[in-house]
Formats: C-alpha cells, structure tokens, sequence
C-alpha cells in the first residue's frame, strides 16, 4: 500500500496521459490547445511535488530552524503559468485566423483544402 502515498504522482501520470490523448486523438485545433493546456498542467504539479520538502519550512530566518523549502521551483511555476497564458492565447487567436482563412479548425478540413489531390 506503500503507492497510495503517492496520490501526486498518480494525478500527474493521469493528467499527463489525458493530455496527450487528447493532443494525438483530436483533430480539433481548440479541443489540441486545450490538451496541451492539461499536459502543461500535470508539468506544473509535477514540479511542485518535486520542490516540496516534508518537514521543511519557509525560508525565514528563525532560531533552531534548519530545514527549509526551496522557494524558486515555486516562483519558476508561477513564470511558466503566465507563459502558458500566453500561448494559449496565441494559439486561439491563430485558431480565430485560421477558421476565418479555412471556414473550419478541423484538422482533416484544412489539409483537404490545402491539397486537394489527396
């Protein structure tokens, strides 16, 4: 019962596969970014889980205090958040001028419309 304790773990690979399941299987270009969207966040879980230290305390100087928490994978998540943010934004403003030059954001429309031969 020693993997019950690892219940981070277990959301990360969950999350991670759902992720990527959705980024491969869909053909969708919104339903891709927000697959990405969920890959990026079982990274973000990832990564704190790693930076968290049992018994360790935040980084204040106090007397007979010796084990502290790292604070910078927390600050680098919070930097990768508001870069998420943005590409998820970029990506849906593409997805916008991709719908207005193709008429639709499936992926088997555009590259019929873009080689009709096939």
């Amino acid at each position: 019962m020693q993997w019950l304790g690892l219940y981070n773990y277990w959301v990360v690979i969950v999350l991670m596969m759902a992720g990527l399941y959705i980024v491969i299987a869909q053909g969708n270009l919104i339903k891709k970014i927000i697959g990405l969207n969920i890959l990026q966040t079982s990274v973000f879980v990832f990564y704190i889980t790693l930076a968290k230290r049992v018994g360790g305390t935040a980084p204040i100087h106090v007397a007979g205090i010796t084990d502290y928490s790292n604070p910078l994978p927390h600050v680098l998540i919070l930097t990768a958040i508001v870069v998420g943010v943005a590409l998820t934004a970029m990506g849906l403003a593409l997805a916008v001028r991709i719908h207005e030059a193709y008429g639709s954001i499936e992926e088997d429309d555009i590259h019929v419309q873009d080689d009709p031969d096939q």
